[in-house]
């Protein structure tokens, strides 16, 4: 069984890499504020950037590995919600939200696979927020799972900017409670 869990790993990791190495490096010259900017599915993510005073840092040198949550993440939550943390008075809250969705350092699909097959299936990243999520596997899903075991799956892997990578979510994770 062991041996069957390391073949299955090795032969995603293949798997993640060719498509790596199918990919187009002109996106390596943009920002990862660029690209958020630009992005049609990332409109809340990005005013939740801006309300949280996160440009500038975005836009810096980096790295960082963005685990962005999409628009239809974003509307997993309650209306009122996501209008509450764009509100000023909860500006340290957003932050806290938004920084549990980025890791320093460039965490590839493939680095984050990696970590799992060492970690027999499990890999944990401690977020800039301070708290860590797992990444495990679902079919030839990576799953990301928060403190409170909500999950979010990566999408679309491996967005490389000049400042990280950017993998999408399909759901936003917690690093507490949201109060309504």
């Amino acid at each position: 069984m062991r041996h069957l869990t390391t073949i299955s790993c090795l032969l995603i990791l293949l798997f993640y890499n060719s498509i790596l190495a199918q990919q187009s490096t002109k996106a390596d010259e943009k920002s990862i504020i660029w690209t958020t900017e630009e992005s049609e599915n990332h409109k809340t993510l990005l005013a939740a950037v801006r309300a949280a005073d996160l440009e500038t840092v975005l836009d810096s040198q980096g790295p960082f590995t963005i685990f962005a949550p999409s628009d239809r993440a974003f509307e997993k939550l309650s209306p009122e919600q996501v209008k509450n943390l764009l509100k000023p008075e909860n500006k340290k809250e957003l932050h806290s939200l938004l920084t549990y969705h980025i890791v320093a350092g460039n965490l590839s699909a493939s680095k984050i696979l990696k970590a799992m097959c060492q970690g027999k299936g499990t890999a944990s990243f401690t977020t800039v927020q301070g708290n860590e999520i797992i990444a495990t596997m679902d079919g030839i899903d990576i799953v990301l799972t928060d403190s409170f075991g909500n999950t979010a799956r990566i999408t679309a892997a491996d967005a490389n900017q000049c400042n990280g990578v950017i993998h999408v979510i399909d759901s936003v994770i917690l690093p507490k409670k949201i109060k309504v």
